[in-house]
C-alpha cells in the first residue's frame, strides 16, 4: 500500500531515452499505484520537476553525456523543505568502488538511490515506495512550516496590534533580539542596534536594582517575570514600559532563554497619577466648589430679592400714579364745583351784612368751602398738579422765621431743637408751599409722641455724584425733621404717603400730609424720604434741588396784596365751558364794576372777537373741548395783537409745549384773587 502524499498526487517523473527502461519502470509503477510521467529528453525532464513529483527515475547513461547544470540549478533552488529523491538505474552499481561516478553523481543531485540493473521488480518497487515514503515526510513538514508560519504571522499581527513589542533573552550569552515595536517602547528606531546592556543603561537608575532582581528570580525559581519600571529614552525624556516573560526550557528541564512581550504605559500611569491627585484634591475641589455654588446661590437670591424689591416698587409707583391721576381728576372737577360756590358766597356775603344770622350761616359756609379748597390743593399736590410758584429760597431763614408759629402748633410739651448750618442753603422751591410742608412735618412728628419729646430740624446741602433712585446728580438742599415717637413699621412706611391712609384716630387727620409733601417734592423735581423703626421714632427729608440764584422768594399772604391802579371798569370776555363757574364768573367781575361779555367755548369767543375786537381783557378757562384756553390766547392775539389775557387752571401746570405770556388764575379763586389777578396783567400791558 503506498502512502498517500498530504494534499498531493504521488507522481514519478521518468527520464530512460535507451532501450525499454522507461517502459518497464513506467509498468512497475503503475502496478504499484504510483502515477508516472517520461520526459523524452533532459531538458523535458529538468521542466517537469515540481513540487508535486515525488521522486525521479533517470538512467545513469542519460546523465554521464549531459550538461547537468540546468538539473544542479533546480535543485539548489528548492524550497527549504524540498530535497527531491532521485532512483538512478546503473550497470554498475552504486558504490564508489565499481562506479566511480556515483559519487559525483550523489554530490550533484543530494537525495539519490540506485539500482543496478537489470533489476528485480521487487526491488525497484521497493526503492521507489521508500523515495514515496521520504517525499511524504517532506510534505509533512512543508505543512508544519506553512503552520508554523502562519502562526507567527498572526503573532506578530496580534503584537503590533496591541501595541507590544516582542523579544528573547539568550541566558548564555545574554544576546538580546527584539522587534521593531519592543524598540520603538526604549526610544530607538527600527534599524538601531539595542543590545541588552543597551536596555539595562535605557532603565531608570531607581528602578534599576528592582529588574535584576526580578530577573535573577524568574531564572531561579522559573516564576513568571512581570515588572513596570521606568526608561529613559535617548532625548532623556522619562516613559514607563510594562515588561512580562517565561522561561523557555530544554527537554532536560534546563532554563535557555527569556522569551516575553513589553508595552509602553506612560499614558496610563500619567493617567493614574492624574487621578490619583484627583482623588487627594477632590475633598478640597468638592470643598471649593461648595463654597462657589453657596456665593452664586447667594447672588441669585440677591438677585432674585432684588427684582422683587423692583416690582414692587414699580408695582407701588403704578399704584402711587394710579391714584395720582385719580386725585388730580377728582381734585380739578371739586376746584371747579368750588369755584362757583366760593363765588356766590362772597357775593351773597356782601348782600347780607346787616342780617347777623345770614352772615353767620354764609361765613360757617365759606369756612367749609375753604377747608374744601385746601383739600383740593392737598390732593393737586399729591397728584402734581397744584399750581407753583418756584424761586430761590432759604431754607435756614425759612426755618428761623416759622420758629414761633412750629412751637404754638406743637405745644409746650414738645421741645424742637434746630441744627442750621452757618451757610446759606439756597433751593428752587415755592415759599409758601414749602412752609406748610414743613408745619406738616411737624405737626406729624408732634402726634407721634403724644407723652412729649423732642424734634429735632437739621439742614445740611448735599451734592450727588451719580443718579440715585430718580434723583438726578447735583446740589441738593435736605431738611430733616426726627421725632422721638412711636414709629412705623415697615408695612405701614410704605403705605404712609398714600392719600387717606393715616394711623390717626378717627376725625384728627386726613391722611394727606405727607402725600402732599411728596407731590410737592417730586414737582420740584426732588424726594420725600422717610425713615423709621417702632419704637425708633421717624426720619423724614425733604430733598430740594439747590438754586443758583441769588434773589430770596419770601412769603407772602394774598391779604397782603393790594389792587394797584387799573380797577377801573373795564370791557372783559370771559370763556368756560362750566355754566356754573362762568355764571359765578360774571357776578363777581360784574360786582368788581367791569362789564362782562360771557362765551362757553374757544370757538365761540372767537366768533365774539371778531365781531367786536372792544375788549381790554380775556379770562378763559384752560381745558375746554374742541379749543383750548391755550389755542384761544394764540388765535385771540392774532386777531387782537397784545390784548392781556388769563388762563384759570386748577393744576399746576400747563401741557408741555406750550409757553404763553399770560397771567395764571389758580382755581377756585375768590374775588380778592381774581381782582389782584386782573390788576397784574392789566398793569403789564
Amino acid at each position: 500500500m503506498v502512502e498517500p502524499i498530504p494534499n498531493r498526487s504521488a507522481t514519478a517523473l521518468i527520464h530512460a531515452p535507451l532501450g525499454r527502461d522507461a517502459q518497464i519502470a513506467s509498468t512497475l509503477l503503475g502496478d504499484a499505484g504510483i502515477a508516472t510521467l517520461v520526459a523524452a529528453d533532459l531538458s523535458e525532464f529538468v521542466l517537469g520537476l515540481g513540487e508535486d513529483v515525488s521522486f525521479a527515475v533517470i538512467t545513469e547513461e542519460a546523465l554521464r553525456t549531459s550538461d547537468l547544470r540546468q538539473l544542479s540549478a533546480w535543485i539548489d533552488d528548492q524550497p527549504s523543505w524540498s530535497d527531491l529523491p532521485f532512483i538512478i538505474l546503473t550497470h554498475r552499481g552504486g558504490g564508489p568502488e565499481r562506479n566511480p561516478a556515483a559519487a559525483r553523481l550523489s554530490e550533484a543531485l543530494g537525495n539519490v538511490s540506485f539500482v543496478e540493473r537489470p533489476f528485480h521488480a521487487t526491488t525497484f518497487v521497493s526503492v521507489a515506495r521508500s523515495a514515496l515514503r521520504g517525499r511524504s515526510r517532506q510534505y509533512e513538514a512543508r505543512l508544519r512550516m506553512e503552520a508554523l508560519d502562519e502562526g507567527e504571522r498572526r503573532l506578530e499581527t496580534a503584537l503590533e496590534a496591541g501595541r507590544l513589542g516582542a523579544w528573547e533573552l539568550d541566558l548564555a550569552t545574554f544576546g538580546l533580539t527584539t522587534s521593531a515595536t519592543c524598540k520603538a517602547i526604549f526610544g530607538r528606531g527600527v534599524d538601531e542596534a539595542f543590545t541588552y546592556e543597551d536596555l539595562l543603561s535605557s532603565i531608570h537608575p531607581h528602578d534599576l536594582d528592582r529588574m535584576r532582581e526580578a530577573v535573577r528570580n524568574t531564572i531561579e525559581t522559573g516564576a513568571d517575570y512581570a515588572i513596570e519600571y521606568r526608561t529613559v529614552w535617548p532625548d532623556k525624556s522619562v516613559h514607563w514600559a510594562e515588561i512580562r516573560a517565561q522561561l523557555y526550557l530544554d527537554r532536560a528541564g534546563k532554563a535557555l532563554k527569556l522569551v516575553g512581550v513589553s508595552s509602553d504605559i506612560t499614558a496610563r500611569i500619567r493617567s493614574e497619577e492624574h487621578q490619583r491627585q484627583l482623588n487627594e484634591t477632590l475633598e478640597e475641589r468638592v470643598a471649593v466648589r461648595t463654597e462657589e455654588l453657596h456665593k452664586a446661590h447667594a447672588v441669585v437670591m440677591a438677585e432674585v430679592a432684588q427684582r422683587e424689591r423692583a416690582e414692587e416698587q414699580l408695582r407701588q409707583a403704578q399704584k402711587m400714579e394710579a391714584i395720582g391721576q385719580l386725585t388730580g381728576g377728582v381734585a380739578h372737577d371739586f376746584n371747579n364745583l368750588l369755584m362757583a360756590v366760593l363765588g356766590n358766597l362772597e357775593l351773597l356775603h356782601k348782600h347780607t351784612a346787616h342780617d347777623p344770622k345770614a352772615v353767620r350761616l354764609i361765613e360757617g359756609a365759606l369756612q367749609g368751602a375753604r377747608r374744601g379748597a385746601s383739600l383740593t390743593q392737598r390732593l393737586l399736590a399729591f397728584a402734581r398738579r397744584q399750581d407753583l410758584q418756584v424761586g430761590p429760597v432759604n431754607l435756614g431763614n425759612l426755618v428761623g422765621d416759622m420758629a414761633d408759629l412750629m412751637k404754638r402748633s406743637v405745644g409746650s410739651s414738645i421741645i424742637i431743637e434746630t441744627n442750621l448750618p452757618a451757610v446759606q442753603v439756597v433751593v428752587q422751591a415755592d415759599v409758601n408751599q414749602l412752609e406748610l410742608a414743613l408745619l406738616n412735618l411737624v405737626v406729624n412728628a408732634r402726634d407721634a409722641m403724644p407723652a412729649g419729646g423732642s424734634i429735632r430740624i437739621t439742614l445740611q446741602q448735599v451734592s450727588l455724584p451719580s443718579e440715585e433712585g430718580h434723583l438726578k446728580p447735583g446740589d441738593y438742599g435736605v431738611l430733616s425733621v426726627i421725632d422721638e415717637g412711636h414709629g412705623m413699621d415697615e408695612a405701614t412706611l410704605e403705605k404712609a404717603i398714600v392719600p387717606f391712609f393715616s394711623t390717626k384716630e378717627l376725625g384728627k387727620g386726613t391722611g394727606l400730609g405727607l402725600s402732599m409733601i411728596h407731590g410737592l417734592a417730586h414737582q420740584l423735581n426732588g424726594s420725600l424720604k422717610l425713615a423709621s423703626a417702632l419704637g425708633s421714632g421717624t426720619t423724614a427729608e425733604l430733598w430740594i434741588p439747590a438754586s443758583d440764584e441769588n434773589q430770596v422768594t419770601q412769603a407772602v399772604s394774598p391779604q397782603e396784596h393790594v389792587a394797584g391802579e387799573n380797577q377801573s371798569p373795564k370791557r372783559v370776555l370771559l370763556v368756560d365751558d362750566d355754566f356754573l363757574i362762568a355764571m359765578s364768573s360774571v357776578d363777581m367781575l360784574t360786582d368788581l364794576g367791569h362789564e362782562v361779555v360771557e362765551a362757553h367755548s374757544g370757538l365761540e369767543a372767537i366768533e365774539i372777537l371778531k365781531r367786536d375786537a372792544r375788549f381790554d381783557l380775556i379770562i378763559t378757562d384752560y381745558s375746554m373741548p374742541g379749543m383750548t384756553g391755550g389755542e384761544l390766547v394764540v388765535a385771540a392775539r392774532a386777531l387782537i395783537p397784545g390784548i392781556p389775557m388769563l388762563i384759570a387752571s386748577g393744576y399746576a401746570d400747563l401741557p408741555s409745549g406750550v409757553e404763553l405770556d399770560v397771567g395764571r388764575l389758580g382755581k377756585p379763586y375768590t374775588q380778592q384773587q381774581l381782582a389782584l389777578e386782573i390788576s397784574k396783567a392789566l398793569s403789564v400791558h
